[in-house]
C-alpha cells in the first residue's frame, strides 16, 4: 500500500522534484525568522512594542513583494524572477553576518522579506504550469511534504546558532537560500507560457485559458474562485487558533505544564504532516479538491471543536491529529484548486493575491479572539470554530454543486 500511495510522486516532471528539494534546503534554512524576536529584543535591545513593530514591517514588505513578484512572473518571466528574487533576499542576510547589532540589520531583514514575497508567487505559478490533471495535487502534496520535512530540522538548528554563533546563524540562511537556487537553476525550466500557447487555449483548459486584462478585471470573472477564498479565509481563521487560543487553553487548564505540553503538540502536528502527508493524498487523490477543503473543515470542526470538551493530554493528541490532517487537505488541495481555476496568462499575479487574501484569515485569527477571549472566556472559542468551520464545510459544498450544475468544471476540480 505504501508503495502505490508513494507511486502518485513517480512520473512527476523534473523539475517538480527539483522544488522539492528546494523546498526542503530553504525550510532546513529557514533560520532568522523563528528567531526575530529573541534577536531584536535580546540581541538589539528593543523592548517588546519596538520588537512587535519591526515583524509587522517584516510581514507587511512581503504583500508588496507578493504582488510586484506575481506581475513580474507574468510578463518578463517564472524563473527569471524566482531567481532574481530568491537571490536578492539570500544577499540581504549577508550584511547582518558582519553588522553586529546595527540598527541596519532589522531592515535589512524586512528588504529579505519583501523580495521572498517576489519569488513565492513565481514558485506556485512554476508548480501549476508544469502540472496538470491529478498529477497537480501530487505534486502540491509533495512540495508541502518538502517544507515540513525541513522545516522540522530547522528550527533545532537555528536555536544553536542563535545561542553559539550569531553570524553563522545569518550565513547560514543565506548559503541554504543560493543551495536551493541551483537545484532551482540546473533544473526547473522557464514554464513562462509562450504567445501561441498563451493565445491557443482549449476548451478542456477553459478555467485556465489565457485572458486578456489586468489582476482585477480577471479575478472578478471567476466568483467561483473568489468564493472559494473567502470560504478559505474562514478556515485559515480557524487555524490560527493554533498559535493563539490552544497556548492559552493549555495554559489556563494546566498551569506551569501549557508551554511544554504545547510544545508536544507541536511535534505531533509536525509528525502527523510528515508520515500521514502522503497516505492522506493518496486516499484522496480521486476526490475533487474542492471536496477534499470542505472535509479539511470537517476535520478542523471535529478537531478543534472537541477542545471544548476534553481536558487530559491524550486527549489534546488526539485533536491535534485531527486538525492536522485537515490542515493537509487545506494546504495542498488549495493550491490544487487555484491552479485549475487560474488562466495561465495571470498564474503569477492570481498567486500573489489570492494567497494574501486567504492569509488575512491567520492575521486577523489573534487580534479578533483576543478580544472575544476578553469578554468571554477561551473555552467558548471552540465552539465558535467548530461552527466556523461547519458554516466552511457547508458552502464549500454547495460551492461544488453549483459549479458542476453550470458545467463550469475545471480539469481536476
Amino acid at each position: 500500500m505504501w508503495n502505490k500511495w508513494f507511486g502518485m510522486y513517480r512520473g512527476l516532471p523534473r523539475g517538480i522534484y527539483a522544488l522539492f528539494l528546494a523546498q526542503i534546503v530553504n525550510a532546513i534554512g529557514n533560520l532568522v525568522y523563528p528567531f526575530l524576536t529573541f534577536f531584536l529584543t535580546q540581541r538589539l535591545g528593543y523592548n517588546s512594542a519596538a520588537a512587535g513593530t519591526f515583524i509587522f514591517f517584516a510581514s507587511v514588505a512581503y504583500v508588496p513583494g507578493s504582488l510586484l513578484g506575481g506581475k513580474l512572473a507574468d510578463h518578463v518571466g517564472r524563473k527569471k524572477i524566482l531567481i532574481g528574487a530568491q537571490g536578492l533576499a539570500g544577499l540581504m542576510l549577508i550584511p547582518c553576518a558582519f553588522l553586529g547589532t546595527s540598527p541596519i540589520v532589522p531592515w535589512l531583514i524586512i528588504a529579505t522579506h519583501f523580495f521572498g514575497g517576489a519569488a513565492n508567487p513565481t514558485h506556485e505559478a512554476i508548480t501549476a504550469d508544469m502540472t496538470s490533471g491529478e498529477q497537480r495535487k501530487a505534486a502540491f502534496s509533495l512540495l508541502y511534504l518538502g517544507h515540513n520535512i525541513g522545516f522540522s530540522v530547522g528550527p533545532m538548528i537555528a536555536g544553536f546558532l542563535f545561542t553559539h554563533s550569531l553570524p553563522l546563524l545569518f550565513l547560514g540562511d543565506a548559503l541554504t537560500t543560493f543551495v536551493a537556487l541551483g537545484f532551482v537553476i540546473a533544473m526547473v525550466p522557464e514554464s513562462k507560457p509562450s504567445e501561441e500557447e498563451l493565445a491557443a487555449g482549449t476548451e478542456e483548459l477553459s478555467n485556465e485559458r489565457s485572458e486578456v486584462g489586468g489582476l482585477l478585471p480577471v479575478l472578478l470573472r471567476r466568483p467561483y474562485l473568489i468564493a472559494f477564498s473567502l470560504f478559505s479565509l474562514l478556515l485559515t481563521f480557524v487555524y490560527a487558533q493554533f498559535t493563539f487560543s490552544l497556548p492559552l487553553q493549555l495554559e489556563e487548564l494546566f498551569p506551569h505544564k501549557g508551554p511544554v505540553y504545547y510544545g508536544s503538540l507541536m511535534t505531533v502536528n509536525a509528525l502527523v504532516v510528515i508520515f500521514l502527508t502522503t497516505p492522506l493524498i493518496g486516499l484522496t487523490k480521486k476526490v475533487k479538491p474542492v471536496l477534499s477543503v470542505a472535509v479539511a473543515a470537517l476535520l478542523f470542526a471535529v478537531g478543534f471543536g472537541m477542545v471544548f470538551l476534553i481536558g487530559t493530554l491524550p486527549l489534546f493528541i488526539l485533536s491535534t491529529v485531527i486538525w492536522t490532517m485537515g490542515e493537509i487537505l487545506q494546504a495542498t488541495n488549495t493550491n490544487v484548486y487555484i491552479a485549475s481555476h487560474t488562466p495561465i496568462s495571470h498564474r503569477g499575479r492570481f498567486n500573489s493575491i489570492l494567497p494574501i487574501i486567504i492569509g488575512t484569515g491567520f492575521a486577523i485569527g489573534p487580534p479578533v479572539m483576543g478580544k472575544f477571549i476578553e469578554l468571554y472566556s477561551v473555552v467558548w472559542v471552540w465552539p465558535l470554530m467548530a461552527g466556523l468551520s461547519l458554516f466552511s464545510c457547508a458552502a464549500l459544498g454547495v460551492l461544488f454543486l453549483i459549479e458542476s450544475r453550470r458545467g463550469k468544471k475545471p480539469i481536476y476540480s
